[in-house]
């Protein structure tokens, strides 16, 4: 059960680690919303713009 959580935390902690550096990108805002619904499509994953905006919001909160 201790793995379980182990890897939980690790895999927190990738996502915020990957959420930060998209967000702290020198890149436009409108270009890095498009680059993350691209790969969101690739994945199979088809979001709306509201959608992703809503997704970077609540990842920028976790991140603050």
């Amino acid at each position: 059960m201790k793995n379980i959580g182990i890897l939980y935390a690790f895999l927190g902690g990738a996502v915020v680690g990957c959420a930060a550096a998209l967000l702290f990108a020198p890149e436009k805002g409108v270009e890095l919303r498009a680059r993350i619904k691209n790969k969101l499509k690739e994945h199979g994953i088809d979001f709306s713009d509201d959608e992703v905006e809503e997704l970077v919001d609540q990842i920028a909160g976790e991140v603050e």
